[in-house]
């Protein structure tokens, strides 16, 4: 099972790393603030912005291509709703802006991920009281998805053992066949933590 493709460079050695997780929570935040609530008249200052997160960037030594493939997986979305704002009147005006603070909060949280242990984000959100709820699911989330994404690859091992020959219509029954049954087997292992948290005590 690998336990670092989601955050596998948020333990190296740097100055970026070594700044207080609550720090960088801090500055994040307020710089995602910041970035939604200029106004377009000073659009300068974005580029300023993506200055400082790129020296931020470079000073963390993570691989660059790693942040802006992580990047851009995520483009996809922003792009899908950024271009609705193309039916309005001035909507190119519009889009780029959209596009622009996606882009610079994007590539703030996925730095950010990446330069703190997800532990130590997970502590720095208790100490500013976020609900216990919150917390707990997110951490579930965190280490079962390493638990989802194992299961996946033996299921898709499994079958790759058992076809040796597929064109590409049947590749795409298969996937929708290994979600399907990804989907029931998540159902059942949830159903069956429930119940182990409910024995210990957990409400």
């Amino acid at each position: 099972m690998r336990h670092d493709f989601l955050d596998k460079y948020s333990r190296i050695n740097s100055p970026i790393h070594r700044l207080p997780s609550m720090a960088k929570l801090w500055i994040s935040f307020s710089l995602v603030v910041a970035i939604i609530s200029i106004p377009l008249r000073f659009f300068f200052l974005f580029p300023f912005i993506g200055g400082v997160l790129l020296g931020a960037l470079l000073l963390s030594r993570i691989p660059i291509p790693f942040i802006f493939s992580r990047l851009l997986i995520l483009e996809f979305f922003t792009v899908g709703i950024a271009m609705l704002s193309l039916l309005r009147p001035n909507g190119t005006m519009l889009f780029i802006a959209l596009m622009t603070r996606s882009t610079l909060c994007l590539f703030t949280v996925i730095l950010l991920s990446n330069s703190t242990p997800f532990a130590e984000l997970l502590e720095a959100l208790k100490r500013l009281k976020f609900p216990p709820l919150i917390l707990t699911i997110l951490a579930l989330m965190y280490r079962y998805i390493f638990v989802l994404i194992d299961e996946m690859e033996r299921m898709t091992r499994a079958r790759e053992s058992r076809s040796f020959s597929v064109n590409r219509r049947s590749r795409w029954t298969l996937l929708a066949s290994l979600i399907g049954q990804l989907f029931i087997r998540s159902t059942e292992r949830a159903e069956r933590i429930y119940a182990a948290m409910s024995a210990r005590g957990w409400k």
